[in-house]
């Protein structure tokens, strides 16, 4: 059903415009390239495509560990111990502190496999709608081919009973010059011409119309310079109407992409699901960390000069107890790269995480994915029946346009004896203007609805054989 209301608005999907200057005919096969390469949609899914290979670019870096640096510098400014002095003081101290980090997942409930198995079916799923994409571009554009090969050949055969009125007109004029005929006949048969110039107008404006069209889906502007091969199109009898419809079924089960696409998405919700269980699960990790810093205050020494101090007296005596003290001198911070590995520090662990209660969110994921899943399979189930309905529909279409058009063809045959009988009959007077026009009139009708049933067939077993797998050509 889908592929079949892609032929009644062919243009809907097709935004944007692209100067491309085009000088020689082109074929089918070159319009479809063109469509292909330049369709909005289509890069709008490679773009699609693009982003779930770099989900598996993530997915894959899950497995690495992650590794941090950090690195600060400060100034502690306002009220400081002065160590030279000893006295608090409104003054400026620097420290720098560098460190680094080191995390690696052991378990997460194997969230990191499943994420990657997720991210390989995810590019399958994208390929399989680029893919779709392409087919709906080739089937809109080929469709649209078709409709200017239509119209040529509507415009040749609007031409062709042109040149016949004009034909019959003349005749006419030598009747009357003779005195068989009256002048009436004559204006009735220039009203006719008349008529049929206004038609061969309307299909010339068709067929400038239909080229528009198709240039506009190969997002072309140049449309004075636009044109096509023109070729005979012939109407061959499709052997697949031999197929049964349900064999054409089975064989687009397993080349359609829009039923891969339906497939794949199943089995990533299936991923999704056991994503959702891994949340559910321990985790472990293990870690190293790092650290150092640095100080640029000034430092106190010993200065190598000692003095008695008296600590206390001898009870018996009185007299002092001394004890030698060493001076001390400020000097400049630790050189840098000796207080970097002086100050230097190391910590390694695991780390385990047990989920036991988050306010249900983990279960209902779970759940909720359970939902995506039967929602996937609802979905396949139902691209399954509107292929089937479709390829049916497909079939019956086909069957009955090539029934239609051989009748078209035996109408219009026997149209063309009537008109050509008609003409000796009025030559010889047994059939008068107004007849001939009845006859002639239908002959018209006859042989535009041959050239329409002729497309019409085309158009429905160029869809038939789409479903079937093989590539659409003329």
């Amino acid at each position: 059903m889908k592929r079949t209301l892609l032929f009644i608005n062919v243009i809907s999907l097709f935004l944007g415009i692209h100067v491309h200057a085009q000088k020689n005919p082109m074929t089918l096969t070159e319009c479809v390239l063109i469509a292909v390469e330049k369709n909005i949609g289509v890069k709008q899914s490679e773009l699609s495509l693009n982003d779930a290979k770099i989900d598996k670019s993530d997915a894959k870096g899950n497995f690495l560990p992650t590794l941090n640096a950090q690195a600060n510098h400060s100034w502690n400014i306002g009220l400081n111990q002065d160590i030279t002095r000893g006295t608090l003081e409104n003054i400026t101290t620097q420290y720098t502190s560098f460190g680094a980090s080191l995390n690696l997942d052991l378990y997460n409930g194997l969230r990191n496999l499943n994420q990657l198995h997720r991210a390989n079916l995810s590019i399958l799923a994208g390929q399989y709608q680029l893919e779709d994409m392409k087919d709906d571009v080739r089937l809109m554009v080929a469709n649209a081919y078709l409709q200017i090969l239509f119209n040529i050949e509507i415009l040749e055969v609007q031409k062709s009973q042109l040149e016949i009125t004009r034909k019959d007109s003349e005749r006419i004029q030598k009747m009357i010059d003779a005195g068989t005929m009256v002048k009436y006949d004559l204006l009735e048969i220039q009203a006719t011409i008349a008529t049929q110039e206004q038609s061969v107008i309307q299909a010339e404006n068709n067929l400038s119309l239909s080229k528009i069209n198709l240039a506009q889906m190969l997002l072309i502007t140049d449309y004075e310079n636009f044109d096509v091969i023109e070729m005979e199109v012939d109407a061959p009898f499709g052997h697949i109407l031999f197929q049964k419809p349900k064999d054409i079924f089975e064989k687009a089960m397993t080349d359609r992409n829009d039923i891969k696409l339906s497939i794949t998405n199943i089995a990533i919700a299936e991923k999704d699901i056991a994503l959702a269980k891994g949340t559910l699960q321990p985790s472990l990790s293990a870690y190293y960390g790092y650290n150092t810093r640095v100080s640029y205050a000034d430092r106190i020494i010993g200065d190598g000069m000692f003095t008695d101090v008296p600590i206390g007296f001898l009870s018996s005596t009185k007299e002092p107890v001394l004890r030698s003290v060493e001076g001390n001198k400020a000097i400049g911070p630790v050189p840098f790269g000796q207080q970097f590995d002086l100050n230097a520090g190391h910590n390694i662990g695991l780390r385990l995480n047990i989920p036991i209660f988050n306010g249900y969110s983990a279960r209902n994921r779970v759940e909720r994915s359970k939902v995506n899943l039967l929602r996937s399979q609802n979905q396949l189930e139902q691209e399954k029946l509107n292929l089937e309905n479709t390829v049916n529909q497909a079939y019956n279409n086909a069957e009955g346009a090539y029934k239609f058009y051989e009748a078209a063809q035996k109408t219009a045959l026997a149209r063309k004896k009537a008109y050509e009988d008609s003409i000796n009959q009025f030559e010889a007077g047994i059939l008068n203007t107004f007849d001939l026009n009845q006859i002639k009139q239908r002959y018209e009708n006859a042989a535009s609805d041959e050239v329409r049933a002729k497309f019409d067939y085309i158009f429905k077993l160029k869809v038939l054989e789409f479903y079937f797998g093989i590539t659409i050509s003329l």
